[in-house]
């Protein structure tokens, strides 16, 4: 003998915390959904990518949101934009970014704030002996390389059956090598530069310890220049090596053969990154068998 009402209403201010990789389309994810429901907003662009933020918010007046309902903030330090975060009055916290400053955020928020993290990973690719392997080949170096591997789901492992490993990487670097790397704003260009100079030092010194630790190098490893870092294919990191563990985020991809499918699987589970991996293959059974058992958010099947 009841009847019941649910009606969505805005659920106050948002703040929202966004990532140098794709300054424009990150904010319009976090700041569109938020002003469609009636939420004001306050956006902090990475401090290495604001210009696209402002113009973004510039836009939104121009379309006619006052002023007040979207407003950006670029912070000279961390401890304001911890006050911005933590503030009682914020209703939702959204970040993209690296999982420890989003943890660390999340557990300092007020009580009852709404809380949505975005990270990366170091993505798991499992190539089963049956794949097509041009098609693999192809979907991989874009996957790996497209915005010099600074995407949150870049293409860094894969897991390549025993059979046709060897065979596929090095396919794979050839393909690497011959990529335009340069200014990102030339038309030919196919890979950029890294966000700042110390990027490129930083990919340098986990390709040399992979190297030191017995892997080859197979193309690349060496910076071009200082902002941009040579598409590279290792073979065979070992497990103890920080390419084989860590999200990489630059222009690096790891080929490393398995024997099972599903040592691969627990090699592609074994460290605490479970955003989005994928399979090729031919077999159903084998898709399915891996979609079911891989740790991620998404599964790609032959993409």
């Amino acid at each position: 003998g009841r009847l019941a009402f649910t009606r969505p209403e805005p659920i106050g201010v948002v703040v929202a915390v966004s990532a140098f990789n794709h300054p424009l389309n990150l904010i319009a994810h976090q700041v569109g959904p938020a002003v469609a429901v009636g939420c004001p907003v306050i956006v902090k662009p990475a401090e290495v990518t604001p210009l696209s933020c402002l113009r973004f918010v510039g836009i939104l007046r121009e379309a006619g949101l006052p002023d007040e309902w979207c407003q950006a903030v670029v912070t000279e330090n961390r401890d304001v934009s911890e006050a911005l975060v933590t503030d009682e009055r914020v209703a939702m916290f959204s970040f993209i970014g690296s999982a420890k400053v989003g943890w660390y955020l999340r557990s300092k928020v007020a009580p009852g704030t709404r809380c949505a993290l975005e990270h990366g990973g170091a993505a798991p690719v499992i190539l089963a002996a049956d794949a097509d392997l041009g098609e693999a080949t192809t979907s991989i170096v874009k996957g790996g390389f497209y915005h010099a591997g600074q995407v949150c789901v870049s293409v860094q492992r894969v897991f390549a059956h025993e059979t046709i490993a060897r065979g596929f990487a090095e396919d794979l670097a050839a393909r690497a090598a011959k990529l335009r790397v340069g200014d990102p704003a030339a038309e030919d260009t196919e890979v950029g530069p890294l966000i700042r100079p110390r990027e490129v030092t930083r990919v340098g010194e986990w390709v040399d310890e992979a190297r030191g630790a017995g892997a080859d190098i197979l193309c690349g490893g060496e910076a071009i220049s200082e902002t941009c870092y040579a598409p590279t294919v290792v073979y065979q990191p070992p497990a103890g090596t920080r390419l084989a563990s860590e999200e990489v985020f630059g222009p690096v991809v790891c080929v490393t053969p398995y024997s099972d499918i599903d040592e691969a699987v627990a090699r592609a589970n074994a460290i605490p990154y479970s955003f989005q991996a994928a399979v090729f293959t031919r077999d159903l059974d084998t898709a399915l068998r891996a979609y079911a058992r891989l740790k991620a958010s998404a599964v790609m099947v032959n993409d």
